[in-house]
């Protein structure tokens, strides 16, 4: 019987690598009364049978960042703790066998070099070279990424578990969670059950690192964690003469990997068809277990990977492997503070990466929870970006067929799920099918992304270069820039702020002031402790003691939530209103002439000027418009209650015959708002990125006192910028670019691109990106020559601090 504690100041449910991590870790910072609770026995959930790949190159920088911190620490762990991980930095490499892969992986190998991850690119015969036993019929290309490694799951966690025990942790194995006490917005205790004896344990904090159990242990404190186990095939051989140790290889076009340890291969597969699993819930007794061998859902990646490595043909099979593992909604793992509970944290759902993310998703999770503030941008996996339907049991079962497939897919920009479609809806989407629309999804909600010409195919055919989509988009954004265009923009989040305070509380948690009459429109940003952007909004008063927040369609929980969480005294009542209006933009020079043949409403600059709304009869109907832009150009955002939106469209379609009106997707207003330098949330501005690095100094007051953030901006204006947002344009034609590409001055890599795109009106690549500029002017940022690279390839580039299309903003106030 484990001697557990009535109190604790956190409780970690899970006893898995992630769960011993964050223990680890915790205890690192110093925190005492830090209490592990694993069900059965430590790692016999997925981390035993894990393939222990740990990869340094992520999808972004800040997961490169963890990941890389991951492999430092195991590497440590031994000297530490006296367990042995297994850590071995053998390196890796990846072969493309189509002309597509070879452009992925080396826009991936820039990125890495963006990153500080060393890499090279690898011809046929270097592939060869570097690794004996391919065979290289087929293969295009490789990519060398000397630091990787591999290491043993299992050691790696009971080490992790051992150096928490050593700062004072309690580690109980055989004890199971059986119910999480929450009152109001805070977890109050966690009860248990052992050996048939119960109890309970107070606690500061809870986390949720119950791994394929998560979703369960999370409902358990009415908190939303996606995931969804599935089958998860691998092979181990019998002992192969001669077989020296190997990097690991990766073979995405044939869905495999392979791993040598000790003179045996490990052959792993994900799938393009998945195998969900666990739907009716996972036993109490599931403790080192197996699945049901499915010899011929593998033998297709078999049958091929005795052709790649043919080596094979003469190896026994040791140990035909099934074994569950958990995949969210868009392979990306749930970490940080949930958004229901205001304690309760989450690490859970690692998408087969969880041995090389652990040590560093372990690491950033403490310091949050010491802070109180995220170490830095953690967007990619903030369990705070999922949408409330995403716990949704079928919906996990249906995505969850395509998701553990989609790691070794090709990662197209654009690329668009396929599974779990049609969720949400927005009043317009039967009017905009109707025309043509080919929709995209984002949190759920399907958006007109472009719209197909008659007799076009109504799909996506990807492409690293300019895809089908390509000139519907042209022409959309030449409609906006110089007729007029429609857009759908009801995915956007809309939160209501009513009450006596709500002046006040506004201009607490915004760096705008919003002391401003009603029917004015504020773009501002609410900012953490240190002055970088919490979230990117708009604010419309109402009325005296009512004000309208509009957020991005993906992060409008996260924002509710922060906001909820900065209440304190004020008295105001915050309302999520998104499915209650319908969202129609019209933008472009005759975006006036549209309007006025809709409404017997004046919509002059002299009654309805830039940053206005006001009430008007539409049609009919009636409608608020507010008088705002983020292509860039004159325009309005016209707000329809839903029950009126179907005659708002049909009204505005019909008035807009005779002028050209086009409808526009999502893809134009990207398009558009990078022409104009338009930041966006999660590429260009986040959480560690500084409001006034960002260049929106101009939407901060801070002779408005007592605001989040106001001290950090005054310190930053003081000590000078370390970094400035800055434009480029590549001058040659035909290039694309999407984000992370290096950024090079002067020759040398110092930064990348947070965000790209192609402005059809520039006539090039356009793309956003920070460039250190410590104790520069802004003469000296822009007095260097720039390239961006692009697949290994160096592309020159102009650069502004100005937006390059319409500097002064004339075109939004004609």
């Amino acid at each position: 019987m484990s001697q557990l504690p009535s109190k604790a100041r956190v409780v970690i449910i899970g006893g898995g690598v992630v769960g011993c991590s964050v223990a680890y870790h915790l205890t690192k910072l110093g925190w005492k009364d830090v209490v592990l609770l694993e069900r059965k026995q430590l790692t016999c959930g997925t981390t035993w049978h894990a393939a222990g790949l740990i990869g340094q190159l992520r999808a972004s920088a800040n997961m490169t960042k963890l990941a890389k911190y991951s492999a430092d620490l195991y590497g440590g762990l031994e000297t530490e703790t006296g367990l042995a991980t297994g850590f071995k930095q053998v390196g890796s490499i990846s072969v493309a066998l189509t002309d597509a892969r070879k452009e992925e992986l080396f826009r991936g190998a820039s990125m890495a070099r963006a990153f500080g991850v060393p890499v090279e690119e690898l011809s046929p015969q270097e592939v060869k070279d570097r690794y004996q036993h391919l065979n290289i019929e087929g293969v295009k290309a490789g990519v060398w990424l000397p630091t990787d490694g591999q290491g043993d799951p299992a050691n790696i966690a009971l080490a992790l578990a051992k150096g928490a025990r050593q700062r004072g942790a309690v580690v109980a194995e055989g004890v199971k969670v059986t119910g999480i006490k929450v009152e109001g917005r805070r977890a109050k205790s966690v009860s248990w059950e052992q050996n048939g004896e119960q109890g309970v344990i107070e606690a500061d904090h809870i986390v949720n690192c119950a791994g394929m159990w998560g979703h369960e242990v999370g409902r358990m404190a009415g908190v939303n964690v996606p995931l969804h186990a599935c089958e998860h095939f691998y092979i181990v051989t019998e002992a192969i003469p001669g077989l020296t140790q190997m990097p690991v290889l990766r073979v995405p076009d044939e869905c495999a990997y392979y791993k040598e340890d000790a003179g045996k291969y490990l052959l792993g597969a994900f799938e393009p068809n998945a195998k969900p699993w666990g739907m009716n819930g996972i036993s109490d007794d599931f403790c080192f277990d197996q699945l049901p061998e499915d010899f011929d859902h593998f033998e297709p990646i078999l049958e091929r990977a005795v052709e790649r490595l043919p080596m094979l043909a003469e190896a026994g099979i040791h140990t035909f492997f099934n074994g569950p593992e958990s995949f969210t909604p868009d392979d990306a793992y749930n970490l940080g503070l949930s958004l229901e509970v205001d304690n309760f944290w989450v690490a859970a759902g690692f998408n087969s990466i969880g041995i090389q993310s652990a040590g560093g998703a372990g690491m950033a999770l403490a310091e949050w929870m010491e802070t109180g503030e995220k170490p830095f941008d953690l967007g990619d996996v903030d369990v705070g970006r999922n949408q409330p339907f995403q716990g949704n049991k079928h919906y996990l079962f249906e995505r969850s067929k395509e998701t553990l497939g989609l790691l070794y897919a090709d990662h197209y920009p654009y690329r668009q799920k396929a599974t779990a479609r049609g969720v949400r809806r927005t009043p317009f989407h039967a009017h905009l099918d109707a025309q043509g629309a080919v929709f995209g999804e984002i949190g759920g909600w399907e958006r007109a992304n472009w719209f197909a010409n008659e007799g076009q195919e109504r799909e996506y055919q990807y492409s690293w270069g300019p895809q089908n989509w390509f000139g519907n988009q042209a022409a959309e954004h030449k409609a906006v820039r110089t007729n007029v265009g429609m857009y759908d923009m009801s995915s956007f989040g809309k939160i209501r702020v009513e009450g006596r305070d709500a002046e006040a509380y506004l201009n607490h948690i915004s760096g705008a002031d919003m002391s401003v009459a009603p029917g004015k429109i504020v773009y501002t940003q609410f900012l953490n402790k240190t002055g970088g952007i919490e979230a990117d909004v708009t604010v419309t008063r109402l009325s005296e003691t009512a004000y309208l927040v509009v957020t991005p369609a993906v992060t409008r929980p996260k924002d509710q939530a922060w906001m909820r969480r900065h209440i304190g005294d004020f008295n105001v009542v915050i309302t999520d209103v998104t499915a209650s209006e319908g969202v129609l933009a019209v933008m472009g020079p005759n975006a006036r002439k549209l309007m006025q043949a809709v409404s017997p409403n004046d919509f002059s600059n002299e009654v309805n000027p830039f940053g206005t709304a006001q009430e008007i009869e539409l049609g009919m109907g009636l409608a608020r418009v507010h008088r705002v832009s983020y292509v860039g150009e004159l325009g309005w955002e016209i707000y329809v209650s839903s029950d009126m939106c179907g005659h708002a469209f049909e009204t505005l379609w019909e008035a807009g015959q005779g002028m050209g009106l086009k409808l526009c997707g999502m893809h134009m207003m990207d398009s558009c708002r990078i022409e104009k330098a338009f930041r966006h949330f999660g590429h260009d501005i986040t959480c560690e990125d500084h409001v006034l690095e960002a260049g929106l100094g101009f939407a901060v007051k801070t002779a408005k006192p007592d605001f989040i953030g106001r001290d950090a901006v005054l310190r930053k204006k003081e000590a000078g910028l370390e970094k400035r947002m800055v434009q480029f344009r590549l001058t040659e034609p035909g290039v694309m670019v999407y984000h992370n590409e290096p950024l090079i001055r002067d020759g040398k890599i110092v930064s990348y691109l947070s965000s790209g795109a192609y402005g059809h009106h520039l006539g090039a690549a356009i793309g956003m990106g920070y460039v250190p500029c410590k104790g520069e002017s802004a003469a000296d940022v822009l007095a260097s020559d720039y390239e961006v690279e692009v697949a290994g390839r160096r592309v020159k580039a102009e650069a502004s601090l100005a937006p390059m299309y319409d500097p002064k903003s004339e075109r939004v106030r004609m």
